[in-house]
Protein backbone atom coordinates (compact mmCIF):
# COMPACT_ATOMS: atom_id res chain seq x y z
CA UNK A 1 0.00 0.00 0.00
CA UNK A 2 1.14 3.54 -0.76
CA UNK A 3 1.88 5.20 2.56
CA UNK A 4 0.17 8.34 1.25
CA UNK A 5 -3.22 6.64 1.17
CA UNK A 6 -5.56 8.05 3.85
CA UNK A 7 -6.20 4.85 5.82
CA UNK A 8 -2.54 3.90 6.01
CA UNK A 9 -1.43 7.45 6.70
CA UNK A 10 -3.83 7.58 9.63
CA UNK A 11 -2.63 4.20 10.88
CA UNK A 12 0.96 5.44 10.82
CA UNK A 13 0.09 8.58 12.77
CA UNK A 14 -1.59 6.42 15.40
CA UNK A 15 1.01 3.67 15.71
CA UNK A 16 3.83 6.22 16.05
CA UNK A 17 2.41 7.20 19.45
CA UNK A 18 2.76 3.62 20.76
CA UNK A 19 6.09 2.83 22.44
CA UNK A 20 7.81 -0.49 22.04
CA UNK A 21 6.29 -2.98 24.46
CA UNK A 22 8.79 -5.79 23.98
CA UNK A 23 8.25 -9.40 25.05
CA UNK A 24 5.02 -10.09 26.91
CA UNK A 25 2.40 -12.55 28.04
CA UNK A 26 -1.26 -12.53 27.04
CA UNK A 27 -3.07 -13.76 30.15
CA UNK A 28 -6.31 -14.12 32.02
CA UNK A 29 -6.41 -12.50 35.47
CA UNK A 30 -7.67 -15.62 37.21
CA UNK A 31 -6.42 -18.59 35.17
CA UNK A 32 -3.72 -18.83 36.31
CA UNK A 33 -3.77 -16.33 39.16
CA UNK A 34 -1.88 -13.32 37.81
CA UNK A 35 -0.18 -12.07 41.03
CA UNK A 36 1.10 -15.58 41.75
CA UNK A 37 2.32 -15.94 38.16
CA UNK A 38 4.17 -12.61 38.37
CA UNK A 39 5.96 -13.73 41.53
CA UNK A 40 7.05 -16.96 39.82
CA UNK A 41 8.35 -15.03 36.80
CA UNK A 42 10.27 -12.62 39.03
CA UNK A 43 11.76 -15.53 40.96
CA UNK A 44 13.11 -16.90 37.66
CA UNK A 45 14.32 -13.39 36.74
CA UNK A 46 12.23 -13.30 33.55
CA UNK A 47 9.68 -10.53 34.15
CA UNK A 48 7.65 -9.81 31.00
CA UNK A 49 7.88 -6.29 29.60
CA UNK A 50 4.08 -6.23 29.39
CA UNK A 51 0.95 -8.24 30.08
CA UNK A 52 -1.99 -8.35 27.71
CA UNK A 53 -5.07 -8.83 29.86
CA UNK A 54 -8.16 -10.64 28.67
CA UNK A 55 -11.59 -9.09 29.15
CA UNK A 56 -12.90 -9.01 32.71
CA UNK A 57 -14.95 -6.63 34.83
CA UNK A 58 -13.90 -2.98 34.93
CA UNK A 59 -13.31 -3.22 38.67
CA UNK A 60 -11.09 -6.31 38.29
CA UNK A 61 -9.04 -4.62 35.59
CA UNK A 62 -8.63 -1.51 37.73
CA UNK A 63 -7.36 -3.63 40.63
CA UNK A 64 -4.97 -5.39 38.25
CA UNK A 65 -3.66 -2.01 37.10
CA UNK A 66 -2.99 -0.96 40.70
CA UNK A 67 -1.30 -4.27 41.56
CA UNK A 68 1.27 -4.29 38.76
CA UNK A 69 2.68 -0.83 39.41
CA UNK A 70 4.47 0.65 36.41
CA UNK A 71 4.30 -2.47 34.25
CA UNK A 72 2.73 -1.98 30.83
CA UNK A 73 -0.69 -3.52 30.36
CA UNK A 74 -2.62 -3.99 27.13
CA UNK A 75 -6.14 -5.25 26.52
CA UNK A 76 -7.54 -8.29 24.71
CA UNK A 77 -11.24 -7.56 24.31
CA UNK A 78 -14.25 -9.66 23.40
CA UNK A 79 -17.88 -9.10 22.47
CA UNK A 80 -17.38 -6.64 19.59
CA UNK A 81 -18.56 -8.76 16.69
CA UNK A 82 -17.09 -6.57 13.95
CA UNK A 83 -17.38 -9.28 11.31
CA UNK A 84 -21.17 -9.05 11.39
CA UNK A 85 -23.25 -6.70 9.19
CA UNK A 86 -25.37 -4.06 10.88
CA UNK A 87 -23.96 -4.53 14.39
CA UNK A 88 -23.05 -0.88 14.93
CA UNK A 89 -26.76 0.00 14.89
CA UNK A 90 -27.35 -2.16 17.96
CA UNK A 91 -27.52 -0.57 21.40
CA UNK A 92 -25.93 -3.74 22.75
CA UNK A 93 -22.94 -3.17 20.46
CA UNK A 94 -22.68 0.44 21.57
CA UNK A 95 -22.72 -0.78 25.17
CA UNK A 96 -19.90 -3.19 24.34
CA UNK A 97 -17.85 -0.34 22.83
CA UNK A 98 -18.40 1.77 25.95
CA UNK A 99 -17.31 -1.16 28.11
CA UNK A 100 -14.17 -1.58 25.98
CA UNK A 101 -13.41 2.12 26.45
CA UNK A 102 -13.72 1.74 30.22
CA UNK A 103 -11.43 -1.29 30.18
CA UNK A 104 -8.80 0.45 28.07
CA UNK A 105 -8.85 3.41 30.44
CA UNK A 106 -8.66 1.15 33.52
CA UNK A 107 -5.59 -0.64 32.17
CA UNK A 108 -4.13 2.43 30.42
CA UNK A 109 -3.71 0.19 27.41
CA UNK A 110 -2.18 1.45 24.18
CA UNK A 111 -4.33 -0.91 22.12
CA UNK A 112 -7.48 -2.98 21.99
CA UNK A 113 -6.78 -6.38 20.47
CA UNK A 114 -9.89 -8.15 19.21
CA UNK A 115 -10.23 -11.29 17.12
CA UNK A 116 -11.45 -10.65 13.58
CA UNK A 117 -14.04 -13.30 14.34
CA UNK A 118 -17.27 -13.67 16.27
CA UNK A 119 -19.19 -15.92 18.65
CA UNK A 120 -22.62 -14.68 17.58
CA UNK A 121 -23.78 -15.27 14.00
CA UNK A 122 -27.29 -14.69 12.66
CA UNK A 123 -28.79 -15.16 16.12
CA UNK A 124 -26.81 -18.32 16.96
CA UNK A 125 -24.28 -18.25 19.81
CA UNK A 126 -21.06 -20.21 20.11
CA UNK A 127 -18.51 -20.85 22.83
CA UNK A 128 -15.40 -20.38 20.68
CA UNK A 129 -14.62 -18.07 17.80
CA UNK A 130 -15.75 -18.69 14.25
CA UNK A 131 -13.79 -17.02 11.44
CA UNK A 132 -15.57 -14.61 9.14
CA UNK A 133 -16.62 -15.40 5.61
CA UNK A 134 -13.56 -14.59 3.57
CA UNK A 135 -15.25 -12.53 0.87
CA UNK A 136 -14.80 -8.97 -0.34
CA UNK A 137 -18.22 -7.95 0.96
CA UNK A 138 -17.39 -9.39 4.37
CA UNK A 139 -14.03 -7.56 4.46
CA UNK A 140 -15.78 -4.28 3.66
CA UNK A 141 -18.22 -4.88 6.53
CA UNK A 142 -15.30 -5.47 8.92
CA UNK A 143 -13.53 -2.33 7.68
CA UNK A 144 -16.61 -0.18 8.18
CA UNK A 145 -17.29 -1.59 11.66
CA UNK A 146 -13.64 -1.38 12.73
CA UNK A 147 -13.41 2.26 11.65
CA UNK A 148 -16.57 3.08 13.58
CA UNK A 149 -15.18 1.39 16.69
CA UNK A 150 -11.87 3.20 16.38
CA UNK A 151 -13.48 6.62 16.26
CA UNK A 152 -15.72 5.83 19.23
CA UNK A 153 -12.71 4.62 21.21
CA UNK A 154 -10.97 7.90 20.40
CA UNK A 155 -13.61 9.57 22.56
CA UNK A 156 -14.33 6.88 25.14
CA UNK A 157 -10.93 5.23 25.71
CA UNK A 158 -8.58 8.22 25.82
CA UNK A 159 -5.63 7.59 28.12
CA UNK A 160 -4.17 9.76 30.85
CA UNK A 161 -1.25 10.79 28.62
CA UNK A 162 -3.73 12.10 26.04
CA UNK A 163 -3.14 9.33 23.48
CA UNK A 164 -5.89 7.22 21.97
CA UNK A 165 -5.77 3.40 21.97
CA UNK A 166 -5.37 1.73 18.59
CA UNK A 167 -7.79 -0.99 17.49
CA UNK A 168 -5.98 -4.17 16.43
CA UNK A 169 -7.73 -6.99 14.58
CA UNK A 170 -6.27 -10.44 15.17
CA UNK A 171 -6.23 -12.97 12.35
CA UNK A 172 -8.36 -15.80 13.81
CA UNK A 173 -7.65 -19.54 13.83
CA UNK A 174 -9.33 -22.03 11.56
CA UNK A 175 -11.07 -24.90 13.32
CA UNK A 176 -11.23 -27.58 10.59
CA UNK A 177 -12.73 -25.38 7.86
CA UNK A 178 -12.63 -22.11 5.96
CA UNK A 179 -15.30 -20.48 3.80
CA UNK A 180 -14.93 -17.68 1.30
CA UNK A 181 -13.79 -16.50 -2.09
CA UNK A 182 -10.80 -14.35 -1.06
CA UNK A 183 -7.43 -15.49 0.16
CA UNK A 184 -6.91 -14.56 3.80
CA UNK A 185 -4.07 -12.10 3.05
CA UNK A 186 -6.26 -10.33 0.47
CA UNK A 187 -9.15 -10.21 2.95
CA UNK A 188 -7.02 -8.32 5.47
CA UNK A 189 -5.55 -6.08 2.78
CA UNK A 190 -9.08 -4.99 1.82
CA UNK A 191 -9.74 -4.15 5.47
CA UNK A 192 -6.51 -2.16 5.75
CA UNK A 193 -7.24 -0.28 2.52
CA UNK A 194 -10.40 1.09 4.14
CA UNK A 195 -9.65 1.28 7.89
CA UNK A 196 -6.80 2.69 10.02
CA UNK A 197 -6.73 -0.39 12.27
CA UNK A 198 -3.62 -2.35 13.13
CA UNK A 199 -3.31 -6.14 13.07
CA UNK A 200 -2.22 -8.97 15.35
CA UNK A 201 -0.62 -11.94 13.64
CA UNK A 202 -0.97 -15.15 15.65
CA UNK A 203 1.60 -17.72 14.54
CA UNK A 204 -0.49 -20.71 15.66
CA UNK A 205 -3.48 -19.33 13.78
CA UNK A 206 -1.27 -19.08 10.70
CA UNK A 207 -0.38 -22.76 11.11
CA UNK A 208 -4.08 -23.65 11.10
CA UNK A 209 -4.47 -21.74 7.83
CA UNK A 210 -1.74 -23.94 6.36
CA UNK A 211 -3.52 -27.04 7.65
CA UNK A 212 -7.20 -26.34 7.00
CA UNK A 213 -7.06 -24.53 3.69
CA UNK A 214 -5.32 -27.64 2.37
CA UNK A 215 -2.17 -25.70 1.48
CA UNK A 216 -0.08 -28.40 3.18
CA UNK A 217 -0.95 -30.80 0.37
CA UNK A 218 0.87 -28.82 -2.31
CA UNK A 219 3.50 -26.59 -0.66
CA UNK A 220 6.09 -26.79 2.12
CA UNK A 221 5.46 -24.85 5.31
CA UNK A 222 8.40 -22.40 4.84
CA UNK A 223 7.27 -21.69 1.28
CA UNK A 224 3.67 -21.23 2.44
CA UNK A 225 4.73 -18.76 5.14
CA UNK A 226 6.84 -16.83 2.64
CA UNK A 227 4.00 -16.60 0.11
CA UNK A 228 1.45 -15.69 2.78
CA UNK A 229 3.59 -12.92 4.28
CA UNK A 230 4.37 -11.42 0.88
CA UNK A 231 0.62 -10.92 0.29
CA UNK A 232 -0.41 -10.06 3.86
CA UNK A 233 -0.44 -6.38 5.06
CA UNK A 234 2.51 -7.08 7.33
CA UNK A 235 3.22 -3.35 7.72
CA UNK A 236 0.04 -3.17 9.80
CA UNK A 237 1.13 -5.83 12.30
CA UNK A 238 1.58 -4.21 15.72
CA UNK A 239 1.67 -7.39 17.82
CA UNK A 240 2.52 -11.05 17.26
CA UNK A 241 1.07 -13.88 19.37
CA UNK A 242 2.38 -17.40 19.86
CA UNK A 243 0.20 -19.98 21.61
CA UNK A 244 -0.16 -23.74 21.94
CA UNK A 245 -1.68 -26.16 19.46
CA UNK A 246 -3.22 -29.53 20.22
CA UNK A 247 -5.73 -32.10 19.02
CA UNK A 248 -9.03 -31.21 20.66
CA UNK A 249 -10.30 -33.78 23.14
CA UNK A 250 -13.65 -34.03 21.37
CA UNK A 251 -11.80 -35.17 18.22
CA UNK A 252 -8.97 -37.24 19.69
CA UNK A 253 -10.94 -40.45 20.28
CA UNK A 254 -12.61 -40.21 16.88
CA UNK A 255 -9.29 -39.84 15.06
CA UNK A 256 -7.75 -42.76 16.94
CA UNK A 257 -10.50 -45.06 15.62
CA UNK A 258 -10.08 -44.32 11.92
CA UNK A 259 -7.36 -44.94 9.38
CA UNK A 260 -5.95 -41.57 8.30
CA UNK A 261 -5.77 -40.63 4.65
CA UNK A 262 -2.29 -40.59 3.17
CA UNK A 263 -2.20 -36.78 3.06
CA UNK A 264 -3.15 -36.55 6.74
CA UNK A 265 -0.13 -38.44 8.05
CA UNK A 266 2.26 -35.50 7.67
CA UNK A 267 0.35 -33.10 9.91
CA UNK A 268 -1.78 -33.62 13.03
CA UNK A 269 -5.30 -32.21 13.34
CA UNK A 270 -4.14 -29.47 15.69
CA UNK A 271 -6.31 -26.49 16.57
CA UNK A 272 -5.69 -23.41 18.72
CA UNK A 273 -5.15 -24.53 22.34
CA UNK A 274 -3.79 -21.98 24.80
CA UNK A 275 -3.38 -24.52 27.61
CA UNK A 276 -1.19 -26.78 25.47
CA UNK A 277 2.60 -26.61 25.05
CA UNK A 278 3.84 -24.49 22.15
CA UNK A 279 5.23 -26.79 19.43
CA UNK A 280 8.73 -25.93 18.14
CA UNK A 281 7.43 -25.50 14.59
CA UNK A 282 5.76 -22.24 15.63
CA UNK A 283 9.07 -20.72 16.68
CA UNK A 284 10.55 -21.74 13.34
CA UNK A 285 7.68 -19.89 11.67
CA UNK A 286 8.18 -16.92 14.00
CA UNK A 287 11.87 -16.72 13.05
CA UNK A 288 10.80 -16.49 9.43
CA UNK A 289 8.20 -13.80 10.18
CA UNK A 290 10.60 -11.64 12.18
CA UNK A 291 13.04 -11.56 9.26
CA UNK A 292 10.50 -10.12 6.84
CA UNK A 293 11.43 -6.58 5.72
CA UNK A 294 7.84 -5.29 5.77
CA UNK A 295 7.41 -6.01 9.49
CA UNK A 296 8.00 -2.34 10.21
CA UNK A 297 5.57 -1.43 13.02
CA UNK A 298 5.88 -4.29 15.50
CA UNK A 299 5.46 -3.12 19.11
CA UNK A 300 4.91 -6.34 21.06
CA UNK A 301 5.62 -10.06 20.87
CA UNK A 302 3.66 -12.19 23.33
CA UNK A 303 3.04 -15.77 24.35
CA UNK A 304 -0.72 -16.33 24.74
CA UNK A 305 -1.00 -18.49 27.86
CA UNK A 306 -4.39 -18.05 29.53
CA UNK A 307 -5.54 -21.36 31.13
CA UNK A 308 -1.99 -22.82 30.95
CA UNK A 309 -0.33 -24.21 34.13
CA UNK A 310 1.87 -21.55 35.72
CA UNK A 311 4.97 -23.77 35.78
CA UNK A 312 4.72 -24.33 32.03
CA UNK A 313 4.22 -20.60 31.43
CA UNK A 314 7.38 -19.72 33.34
CA UNK A 315 9.46 -22.37 31.58
CA UNK A 316 8.19 -21.36 28.14
CA UNK A 317 8.63 -17.65 28.76
CA UNK A 318 12.18 -18.15 30.05
CA UNK A 319 13.11 -19.99 26.84
CA UNK A 320 11.18 -17.45 24.77
CA UNK A 321 13.07 -14.58 26.42
CA UNK A 322 16.44 -16.17 25.73
CA UNK A 323 15.58 -16.79 22.08
CA UNK A 324 14.03 -13.39 21.28
CA UNK A 325 15.74 -10.98 23.69
CA UNK A 326 17.37 -9.08 20.84
CA UNK A 327 14.20 -8.46 18.80
CA UNK A 328 13.46 -5.09 20.41
CA UNK A 329 17.01 -4.03 21.20
CA UNK A 330 17.74 -2.42 17.84
CA UNK A 331 16.70 0.98 19.07
CA UNK A 332 14.45 2.72 21.55
CA UNK A 333 11.07 4.03 20.49
CA UNK A 334 9.87 7.04 22.41
CA UNK A 335 6.33 8.27 22.53
CA UNK A 336 5.63 11.03 20.08
CA UNK A 337 2.90 13.55 19.72
CA UNK A 338 1.71 13.22 16.13
CA UNK A 339 -1.35 15.01 14.75
CA UNK A 340 -4.12 12.54 14.05
CA UNK A 341 -5.80 12.44 10.66
CA UNK A 342 -9.38 13.56 11.15
CA UNK A 343 -10.66 13.14 7.58
CA UNK A 344 -12.94 10.29 8.49
CA UNK A 345 -15.16 10.57 5.43
CA UNK A 346 -12.47 9.26 3.09
CA UNK A 347 -12.05 5.97 4.97
CA UNK A 348 -14.39 3.43 3.48
CA UNK A 349 -18.05 4.04 2.78
CA UNK A 350 -21.25 3.14 4.53
CA UNK A 351 -22.65 -0.17 3.29
CA UNK A 352 -25.89 0.13 1.40
CA UNK A 353 -29.01 -1.55 2.73
CA UNK A 354 -28.93 -4.04 -0.15
CA UNK A 355 -25.27 -5.04 0.41
CA UNK A 356 -25.89 -5.36 4.15
CA UNK A 357 -28.88 -7.60 3.43
CA UNK A 358 -26.73 -9.70 1.11
CA UNK A 359 -24.15 -10.25 3.84
CA UNK A 360 -26.82 -11.06 6.41
CA UNK A 361 -28.17 -13.76 4.09
CA UNK A 362 -24.63 -15.04 3.49
CA UNK A 363 -24.05 -15.45 7.22
CA UNK A 364 -27.38 -17.21 7.66
CA UNK A 365 -26.28 -19.74 5.02
CA UNK A 366 -22.90 -19.97 6.73
CA UNK A 367 -24.30 -21.02 10.10
CA UNK A 368 -26.74 -23.46 8.48
CA UNK A 369 -23.81 -25.23 6.82
CA UNK A 370 -21.93 -25.33 10.13
CA UNK A 371 -24.96 -26.84 11.85
CA UNK A 372 -25.26 -29.50 9.17
CA UNK A 373 -28.63 -28.19 8.06
CA UNK A 374 -27.53 -27.63 4.46
CA UNK A 375 -24.73 -29.04 2.33
CA UNK A 376 -21.49 -27.06 1.92
CA UNK A 377 -22.00 -26.35 -1.76
CA UNK A 378 -21.32 -23.34 -3.92
CA UNK A 379 -18.38 -21.02 -4.61
CA UNK A 380 -17.75 -20.32 -0.91
CA UNK A 381 -17.11 -23.94 0.00
CA UNK A 382 -14.36 -26.36 -0.90
CA UNK A 383 -16.06 -29.56 -2.08
CA UNK A 384 -12.99 -31.77 -1.65
CA UNK A 385 -14.14 -34.97 0.16
CA UNK A 386 -11.36 -34.75 2.74
CA UNK A 387 -12.21 -31.14 3.47
CA UNK A 388 -15.92 -31.99 3.86
CA UNK A 389 -14.96 -34.69 6.36
CA UNK A 390 -13.18 -32.11 8.52
CA UNK A 391 -16.21 -29.80 8.37
CA UNK A 392 -18.26 -32.78 9.57
CA UNK A 393 -15.90 -33.09 12.53
CA UNK A 394 -16.76 -29.53 13.47
CA UNK A 395 -20.54 -29.82 13.54
CA UNK A 396 -20.82 -33.44 14.70
CA UNK A 397 -18.14 -33.51 17.44
CA UNK A 398 -16.56 -30.14 18.21
CA UNK A 399 -19.77 -28.09 18.31
CA UNK A 400 -21.71 -30.42 20.66
CA UNK A 401 -18.66 -30.45 22.93
CA UNK A 402 -18.78 -26.64 23.10
CA UNK A 403 -22.35 -26.64 24.38
CA UNK A 404 -22.03 -29.49 26.88
CA UNK A 405 -18.47 -28.99 28.16
CA UNK A 406 -16.94 -25.64 27.19
CA UNK A 407 -16.89 -23.05 29.99
CA UNK A 408 -18.28 -25.58 32.45
CA UNK A 409 -19.56 -29.17 32.31
CA UNK A 410 -23.35 -29.14 32.24
CA UNK A 411 -23.46 -32.34 34.31
CA UNK A 412 -21.28 -30.72 36.99
CA UNK A 413 -23.06 -27.35 36.90
CA UNK A 414 -26.58 -28.77 37.29
CA UNK A 415 -25.91 -31.91 39.33
CA UNK A 416 -29.40 -32.56 40.72
CA UNK A 417 -31.25 -31.42 37.61
CA UNK A 418 -29.16 -33.73 35.42
CA UNK A 419 -29.76 -36.61 37.81
CA UNK A 420 -33.53 -36.06 37.50
CA UNK A 421 -33.27 -35.86 33.73
CA UNK A 422 -31.36 -39.16 33.61
CA UNK A 423 -34.09 -40.81 35.68
CA UNK A 424 -36.59 -39.69 33.02
CA UNK A 425 -34.40 -40.91 30.19
CA UNK A 426 -33.67 -37.39 28.91
CA UNK A 427 -30.24 -37.29 27.26
CA UNK A 428 -28.15 -34.14 27.61
CA UNK A 429 -27.43 -34.29 23.87
CA UNK A 430 -30.95 -32.94 23.48
CA UNK A 431 -29.68 -29.65 24.90
CA UNK A 432 -27.44 -29.26 21.86
CA UNK A 433 -30.39 -29.66 19.50
CA UNK A 434 -32.40 -27.25 21.67
CA UNK A 435 -29.58 -24.66 21.60
CA UNK A 436 -29.38 -24.58 17.81
CA UNK A 437 -33.05 -25.21 16.99
CA UNK A 438 -33.86 -21.56 16.38
CA UNK A 439 -31.89 -18.31 16.40
CA UNK A 440 -31.95 -16.68 19.82
CA UNK A 441 -30.51 -13.14 19.74
CA UNK A 442 -28.91 -12.27 23.06
CA UNK A 443 -30.29 -9.40 25.13
CA UNK A 444 -27.20 -8.69 27.23
CA UNK A 445 -23.46 -8.39 26.68
CA UNK A 446 -22.07 -11.73 25.59
CA UNK A 447 -21.00 -14.07 28.37
CA UNK A 448 -21.07 -17.71 27.32
CA UNK A 449 -21.19 -19.10 30.87
CA UNK A 450 -24.23 -17.03 31.88
CA UNK A 451 -25.86 -17.67 28.51
CA UNK A 452 -25.38 -21.40 29.01
CA UNK A 453 -26.94 -21.23 32.47
CA UNK A 454 -30.02 -19.40 31.20
CA UNK A 455 -30.47 -21.64 28.17
CA UNK A 456 -30.21 -24.85 30.18
CA UNK A 457 -32.96 -23.73 32.53
CA UNK A 458 -35.18 -23.03 29.51
CA UNK A 459 -34.34 -26.49 28.13
CA UNK A 460 -35.26 -28.22 31.39
CA UNK A 461 -38.58 -26.38 31.62
CA UNK A 462 -39.37 -27.62 28.11
CA UNK A 463 -38.37 -31.29 28.44
CA UNK A 464 -39.20 -31.85 32.13
CA UNK A 465 -41.34 -28.98 33.47
CA UNK A 466 -41.48 -30.48 36.97
CA UNK A 467 -37.66 -30.24 37.18
CA UNK A 468 -37.56 -26.65 35.94
CA UNK A 469 -37.82 -25.02 39.35
CA UNK A 470 -34.91 -27.12 40.63
CA UNK A 471 -32.82 -26.09 37.62
CA UNK A 472 -33.69 -22.45 38.28
CA UNK A 473 -32.47 -22.74 41.88
CA UNK A 474 -29.22 -24.38 40.77
CA UNK A 475 -28.83 -21.67 38.13
CA UNK A 476 -29.09 -18.89 40.69
CA UNK A 477 -26.40 -20.53 42.79
CA UNK A 478 -24.16 -20.70 39.72
CA UNK A 479 -24.73 -17.01 38.94
CA UNK A 480 -23.88 -15.98 42.49
CA UNK A 481 -20.71 -18.09 42.53
CA UNK A 482 -19.72 -16.66 39.14
CA UNK A 483 -20.14 -13.10 40.39
CA UNK A 484 -18.06 -13.83 43.49
CA UNK A 485 -15.32 -15.49 41.41
CA UNK A 486 -15.06 -12.38 39.26
CA UNK A 487 -14.88 -9.93 42.14
CA UNK A 488 -11.29 -8.75 42.54
CA UNK A 489 -9.43 -9.43 45.75
CA UNK A 490 -6.32 -7.23 46.08
CA UNK A 491 -3.21 -9.30 46.66
CA UNK A 492 -0.21 -8.19 48.67
CA UNK A 493 2.87 -7.82 46.51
Amino acid sequence: MDCGEPAHREFLSRVETIPLHGLGLSVDVHSPDLPSLRRSLLARQVPPAYFEIFRNTTRTLAVTRSEVGDARLTYHGEGLWMTQPGVTDSELFQQAVREAGEHLHALQSAWLNHECAAKVFAGYCYGTYLPPLYTRGSAEVVAENATAVQYQLDQQGRLLNGSRPLLLLEMPPLTYFVAGTLSIPTFFQVICDQSPCGLVLDVGHLWTVYRYTGAYRTISLPRFVETFLDAFPLNRVVEIHVAGLDIHESIRAHLSQRVPRADETALPAWTDAHAAPIPPVLFEMLDQILCHPRLANLRGLALEVDTKPAEMIVDEFAAFSRRYAAVFQKGDHNEKTVPMCESKAVLGSAASASSRGTMEEAYQRYVHVLLGKVEPRGPEWNEDPGYTHELDLYHSLYLPYEILHWSGEIADMFVESCRRLRERGVALEGFVAFWFRDPQPIAELYDFFLLKVDRFVAFVYEVAPDVGDLAAVEAEGLRQAYRLANEPIPTAQ
